[in-house]
């Protein structure tokens, strides 16, 4: 059933892909529309839509629910229980990582997601304690979106959705994915909970130092998409694209960002 599942979503995604691209080439041809401001980014044809639901993402979720109770989760929560906690989320994932990098003929990489999964799960408590990096052995992440995107399938049209954040249909497919591996795919529903919320808070405490500089762009629903498709791109090419040249910091604040609505991301947990 994993398997019929994983082909089905690899399908739904590549044609969502491909329906998107068409699209885009389209308007591409047509020129933007005369009647909407909007549609004037072949990547973003639901500008209007993801506005909406980016000043409700930002300025009414974020300021009235979320951040208050990161700041309240940052004050009681003593930094080893964090640090804890941040290492068990990571350690989850790391079968996952071991698959999605062998799945792009990464097998050095594969591997030392193998060996972090044993060592952190048994000497490492659960992967409480992160042992396997204390002896060198780092996180090699990768999300099956990345495969995707080394296999050739395109994101799709960017989608601003509600409680998530930016995200497009090749990324969305791949959370699909990346829960059917082991032990995702057994994980009772409160494990799930207590993961989701760790990854999601932890994930907004990093950015609270980061918030002036969204703050002072000038139009921060572009710099957050522009920042979106880099890092993805950035991701898939392991940092060699040719197209554009990105620092190393803008990629780690935008990771930060990101992470805020998104509980994939937490690439600057505390380790």
């Amino acid at each position: 059933m994993s398997k019929t599942l994983t082909t089905s979503l690899i399908l739904v995604t590549a044609l969502l892909t491909g329906c998107a691209s068409q699209s885009a080439s389209e308007q591409s041809s047509g020129g933007p529309s005369q009647g909407d401001p909007y549609q004037g980014d072949p990547k973003d044809p639901f500008e209007s839509v993801n506005r909406v639901v980016w000043d409700f993402n930002w300025e009414v979720l974020d300021q009235y629910a979320l951040r208050p109770i990161t700041i309240g989760y940052v004050s009681v929560m003593p930094q080893f229980a964090r640090t804890g906690l941040v290492n068990a989320a990571n350690n989850l994932e790391e079968p996952g990582n071991m698959f999605n990098n062998f799945f792009q003929g990464k097998i050095d990489e594969g591997l030392d997601s193998l060996a972090r999964f044993v060592i952190n799960s048994t000497v490492g408590l659960l992967g409480t304690i992160d042992v396997a990096g204390k002896i060198g052995i780092e996180q090699q992440r990768e999300n099956f979106g990345e495969v995707l995107g080394s296999w050739g399938v395109e994101t799709g049209p960017y989608l601003m959705v509600p409680g998530l954040g930016p995200n497009d249909p090749r990324s969305l497919g791949s959370r699909f994915v990346d829960n059917v591996y082991y032990p995702m795919a057994i994980l009772d529903g409160t494990t799930n909970v207590i993961r989701f919320t760790v990854n999601i808070l932890e994930g907004r405490a990093a950015l609270i130092d980061q918030e002036p500089q969204l703050e002072q762009a000038i139009d921060d629903y572009a710099f957050v998409k522009n920042a979106y498709f880099q890092n993805l791109e950035y991701r898939v090419t392991d940092g060699k694209s040719g197209d554009s040249v990105i620092e190393e910091e803008e990629l780690d604040d935008f990771s930060e960002f990101e992470s805020m609505l998104d509980e994939i991301d937490t690439s600057d947990e505390p380790k």
